[in-house]
């Protein structure tokens, strides 16, 4: 047999099933028992027929065999496996990625899927412009073994980069971002990345950062960023926060996440008109802290999910490192969602419920307060439905725009012999913050708008923020509880693009407090995927 199927077009396999014989004797002798006369008047038939018919049986036979290759089970166990294509990526990194999952085949059937999952693997470590996975037969003195031949393609210049702007409409912000990334630069599949971003009047970052898919012995991905931020809140909450840190990623396997964060903070009040809470906490401290994350997500689309569930809970603990400064907390989040199928117009209702509490521990940790950064902001126009980041949207209300608030306060103006217009409240966050929406998503009419993806949707959301901290917990009790959830409706269209889904909602406020900023009206809503 001299002609060779062709190996689907996304197939990241290729068996070369012309070397073969040993490996398939088994098979070829079953097909020589059973259709024996058939086999004997093919042969007298391949010496009169022309060579196009002759090629055309062959190719029948060969798919027949392929056919079979992939239903039944033949004994293979992998002989070698044979690495091409890489100049600066070591072959270890390459073996320690594919070979526990190819040499634990027993089956060609198990070694087809193997190399699969092996191609993925590879792929996802985003160092080479192409895999491909070819099974060859082993040395003909072994049979029953198969070769694994594996060849990359590693790209012509590791260095790439990006810059944008984006926007955040919520807080009415724009932000100019720039990245660099160098890939591969010592062989071990090491990803190098800096990164920029610039905020109009509110941040601005700097950081560098390496990950490894594999270190050693280590079998899980590590990664180590250095950061520099500064934060502009004097607009809502008259302070500027800035700090350097260190964070190093321990785990990071399927579902868990494990990361250590060193960061030195800073605030600074340069209006002096914060409130009393706000200046309690000026200065700097030390921020130590192990964060662990558990993430499920089984539904069918981020941007549109029509179907499954997703879970999300993450666990922080502050105040490992043994210094006075250094801020001793507990942050608690979950996260779930759940969408469920309706049957007409890919109609799908999701819910979804948020929670988080934050609270100091140690000596004196029940009347102590908790840190300004670490605490529950609420508001903002990111969508519920499509994110996972803890309890902080309520469509309809402005970023930082309900939950405890404080006045300002006034200092004297030598200008006009008075005092200045200290009129403004600073949002001081909550240690206990509850989230919960239902959306109901739907198909419109007109038929180039389902082709694009563009649907509409009706939502009911609402959000409750409390502060628990400095004994504040003794006068908490169900009916405050009840009393502090403020609620909106609304419906829109939502239009999804390959960067973010941008929604265009009518929004009602429900129920607000006098301090909360909350709008009647159209407004955007921007969510990243």
């Amino acid at each position: 047999m001299d002609s060779q199927p062709e190996p689907e077009p996304d197939s990241p396999t290729q068996p070369n099933l012309n070397r073969y014989p040993e490996l398939y004797e088994e098979i070829r002798e079953d097909e020589e028992d059973e259709e024996s006369e058939l086999e004997e008047d093919d042969d007298d038939d391949l010496d009169t027929v022309n060579p196009e018919a002759r090629g055309r049986m062959e190719q029948s036979n060969m798919d027949s065999l392929f056919r079979r290759l992939a239903t039944e089970r033949v004994p293979v166990h992998v002989h070698d496996i044979i690495i091409k294509g890489n100049t600066r990526t070591k072959d270890s990194l390459i073996e320690s990625e594919a070979e526990e999952v190819l040499r634990g085949a027993t089956t060609f059937q198990q070694l087809l899927r193997a190399a699969g999952v092996a191609n993925a693997r590879l792929r996802a470590l985003e160092i080479f412009d192409s895999v491909n996975v070819t099974l060859d037969a082993g040395p003909p003195e072994l049979p029953g073994t198969a070769n694994v031949i594996i060849e990359v393609s590693e790209p012509k210049y590791p260095l790439a980069g990006n810059i944008g702007v984006f926007t955040k409409p919520g807080a009415r912000s724009w932000t100019l971002e720039g990245t660099g990334k160098l890939k591969n630069l010592f062989g071990y599949g090491d990803l190098w990345d800096a990164s920029v971003a610039y905020g109009w009047g509110q941040s601005t970052e700097a950081s560098i950062g390496v990950s490894l898919p594999r270190f050693k012995s280590i079998p899980t991905p590590l990664s180590a960023r250095i950061s520099a931020i500064s934060q502009d809140w004097l607009k809502f909450s008259s302070y500027k926060e800035r700090a350097l840190g260190l964070s190093l990623g321990l785990l990071s396997t399927g579902n868990h996440d494990l990361s250590y964060n060193l960061s030195w903070r800073t605030l600074t009040d340069p209006s002096q008109m914060a409130s009393h809470t706000v200046r309690r906490q000026l200065g700097h401290n030390l921020l130590s802290a192990l964060k662990y994350s558990f993430k499920f997500d089984q539904r069918d689309s981020a941007i549109r999910p029509t179907r499954g569930f997703a879970f999300l809970s993450t666990t922080q603990v502050g105040g490992l490192f043994p210094d006075l400064r250094s801020m001793r907390f507990i942050r608690q989040e979950f996260d779930f969602r759940y969408a469920i199928p309706l049957g007409f117009y890919r109609a799908a209702l999701n819910l979804g419920i948020s929670a988080g509490v934050v609270f100091p521990w140690g000596s004196g940790a029940l009347s102590a307060p908790t840190y300004l950064p670490d605490r529950f902001f609420m508001g903002g126009n990111t969508s519920p439905v499509c994110s996972l980041v803890g309890p902080t949207s309520v469509l309809g209300f402005k970023a930082r725009g309900l939950g405890p608030a404080e006045p300002r306060r006034l200092v004297p103006d030598n200008s006009n012999g008075g005092v200045s217009d200290g009129s403004g409240i600073d949002r001081v966050g909550g240690d206990l913050a509850l989230t919960a929406f239902a959306d109901l998503s739907f198909d419109l009419p007109l038929k180039v708008l389902r082709d694009a993806g563009i649907h509409g949707h009706i939502y009911a959301s609402t959000g409750s923020l409390n502060k628990l901290s400095e004994n504040a917990y003794k006068g908490f009790s169900p009916q405050k509880l009840r009393d502090s959830f403020r609620s909106s409706v609304g419906f829109g269209v939502i239009v999804p693009t390959q960067l973010f889904r941008m929604e265009v909602n009518y929004c009602h406020i429900l129920k607000q407090q006098g301090n909360d900023q909350g709008k009647n009206g159209v407004q955007f809503c921007f969510s990243p995927q």
